[in-house]
């Protein structure tokens, strides 16, 4: 049996209520952690892929249950001084909502570890280094991520980054070996840690500093009652532990590339490797022709390369704008959150780049499809001060969907003549 069957089947039994078979748990584990480069690649991307993020995406406080199990069993077999029973107890106890004023000692430095991918920093982690600049005006705050994450806020000059490098399609042992990094450098006199549910401790799994100083947003579980986005989660956790009302998401990217001197539409196509998010053909070439009939020129990104650019510039080419109707652009996540920064109006679909949109109110239209559950949809909704529209989508249906799109624009910016 491949590792992607045996990992479906585990999320199937997971999704159902079921306890799911141990022997297959131990078998796709042991192959994850195996030293065995091939062996391990194949079983580690099944395991974040398809186990992890299914257990994630539901946003159920049972199926974080069920991660912990099955991830703690992972980490074991990586580092056996790890108990997984321990590791889950401990889980469950800083998970808890516990209040700042429960721990003893003044706070001298606050290290907020990164969620790794760029869209969760901004909706979620920016909300929490927000809170800690706001809690602790005089500490030193640390932002513990990987360059390309830092560069979203490095021009703010109250924060300071502590790189820690996490490969997203590494294998398990890949994925751990930060955690010896993490630990000396959290546990120092004065230091707390923030975590929003990160990857860099396997959502809240690993330890790396005292339990009073080490505070979890476990951002599956928290607000199970409701279907509020995550930031607005983020936001009331800020609340209830570090007692800082108002926080808020944000962006300070240090560069600043050029942009189109008048007004203009930042587009994003890509769809984070997940090709459930993109509608059909001929949905993106027909989308672009429509949104040059604003009036303005379209500032296009071409996204990290490979399949993603060739799609988008297959879709500008059927386009046929004249001119430079459609300008195709290429930079980092950080410059296009510069470029968004600059807009009169963004569309996409779900991904970072709408998160970056909300945080600075700018008006936005997502076009949100591939979702998991209602609630991935409701959590994952962008959240900011400015107009949005959100086309969620059920039913693939890539002219029913352009209809829903366009007119959202519309309503946000007439076009000419309207």
């Amino acid at each position: 049996m491949h590792c992607q069957d045996i990992a479906s089947r585990i999320l199937k039994d997971c999704l159902a209520g079921r306890q799911p078979s141990p022997s297959q748990v131990k078998l796709l584990a042991g192959l994850a952690a195996s030293a065995a480069p091939g062996d391990s690649r194949e079983a580690s991307d099944a395991l974040f892929r398809i186990l992890a993020e299914g257990l994630a995406d539901q946003f159920d406080s049972a199926l974080a249950d069920s991660y912990a199990q099955i991830f703690s069993q992972a980490i074991a077999l990586v580092y056996p001084e790890c108990d997984p029973a321990e590791l889950v107890s401990r889980y469950h106890r800083v998970r808890r909502v516990r209040p700042l004023g429960e721990r003893s000692g003044p706070v001298t430095k606050v290290f907020v570890l990164s969620r790794i991918t760029l869209g969760a920093d901004v909706a979620v982690t920016s909300v929490l280094l927000d809170a800690a600049r706001q809690r602790f005006p005089d500490a030193r705050i640390v932002f513990a991520a990987p360059e390309k994450n830092w560069r979203l806020f490095g021009r703010d000059a109250r924060l300071e980054w502590l790189r820690l490098d996490y490969g997203r399609s590494g294998t398990l042992r890949d994925r751990l070996s930060v955690w010896g990094l993490m630990k000396t450098h959290f546990c120092g006199t004065g230091a707390i840690v923030i975590d929003p549910d990160s990857r860099l401790t396997q959502l809240g799994l690993l330890p790396v500093c005292a339990e009073e100083d080490y505070f979890l947003f476990d951002s599956r579980s928290y607000g199970n009652d409701g279907e509020e986005p995550l930031a607005v989660l983020a936001r009331r956790w800020s609340k209830e532990v570090l007692a800082v009302p108002e926080a808020s998401s944000w962006v300070a990217p240090a560069e600043a590339p050029a942009v189109p001197d008048e007004p203009y539409v930042t587009v994003n196509l890509g769809v984070g490797e997940n090709p459930a998010k993109r509608l059909p053909d001929p949905f993106e070439s027909e989308l672009l022709r429509s949104l040059a009939g604003l009036g303005m020129p379209l500032v296009v990104d071409l996204g990290a390369g490979g399949e993603e650019e060739r799609r988008v510039r297959t879709a500008a080419a059927k386009a046929c704008v004249p001119g430079e109707g459609i300008r195709l652009w290429r930079g980092s996540f950080a410059e296009l959150s510069a470029v968004i920064s600059r807009s009169r109006l963004y569309v996409g679909y779900d991904s970072g780049g709408q998160h970056v949109a909300a945080a600075l109110g700018i008006p936005l239209v997502t076009v949100f499809a591939g979702f998991a559950s209602a609630r991935m949809f409701a959590r994952w909704t962008p959240f900011g001060p400015g107009p949005k529209e959100v086309i969620r989508v059920d039913v693939p249906d890539p002219a029913s969907v352009l209809d829903q799109t366009l007119r959202a624009v519309r309503r946000l910016i007439p076009g000419p003549g309207a």
